[in-house]
């Protein structure tokens, strides 16, 4: 209201007879009519956030807040092996996972190996579009994931104990005991999803 006042004083000066008093009546309320306009502003403004607030979008699971899991086995010609894994919401809430995780490689002291993921199809497994997936309390995703391992026992070959994977917009990992040897490190991976069919 201070800064009103102080407009309204610059900005009017004073007149004399009827058409002094004109200017100052239109004066005034120019000087009330934009304070107006600037009370509504003002208030849409504050409206907007919360309506912002309501519609929040639903926040990004975090490592910590998934149990990881390998579910199905998968084995075929060529030297490929594979397995689906699994990433459930145990956190309490409700949050949201979206792309592909991250995978690599531990030998038996948990240092990090030399490994290349690929993102895509798998030998088992086509990938879905990425999507958001909504995980409530309790629900899980799933990616698949297949190497090839010809080159068992020799310098083509890594030689791992455990498997890295990290969430999507994650900056932690899972690990799980992955004793393998996969061929020049190279891991394949699918976008994650509620359900993918596999071929064995």
């Amino acid at each position: 209201m201070n800064a009103y006042r102080n407009t309204d004083q610059s900005a009017v000066r004073p007149a004399s007879g009827a058409r002094g008093n004109r200017r100052i009546s239109r004066a005034v309320l120019a000087g009330a009519a934009a304070v107006g306009l600037g009370l509504a502003g003002t208030a849409v403004a504050q409206a907007a956030p919360a309506g912002a607030t309501s519609a929040k979008a639903t926040p990004t699971c975090s490592a910590s807040a998934l149990k990881a899991t390998f579910g199905q086995k998968l084995a075929g010609g060529m030297n490929h092996q594979g397995v689906v894994i699994n990433l459930r919401n145990l956190s309490g809430r409700t949050c949201a996972l979206r792309g592909y995780p991250g995978l690599g490689l531990e030998n038996s002291a948990h240092k990090t190996l030399a490994s290349h993921t690929h993102w895509g199809d798998t030998w088992y497994a086509a990938s879905p579009a990425k999507k958001t997936l909504i995980l409530k309390d309790g629900e899980s995703a799933e990616a698949v994931i297949s190497w090839s391992h010809a080159n068992t026992g020799t310098a083509g070959a890594v030689h791992a104990s455990y498997l890295q994977i990290t969430p999507p917009a994650a900056t932690q990992h899972k690990t799980l005991a992955f004793p393998q040897w996969v061929d020049h490190g190279d891991l394949k991976v699918t976008a994650l999803a509620r359900h993918i069919d596999v071929n064995e």
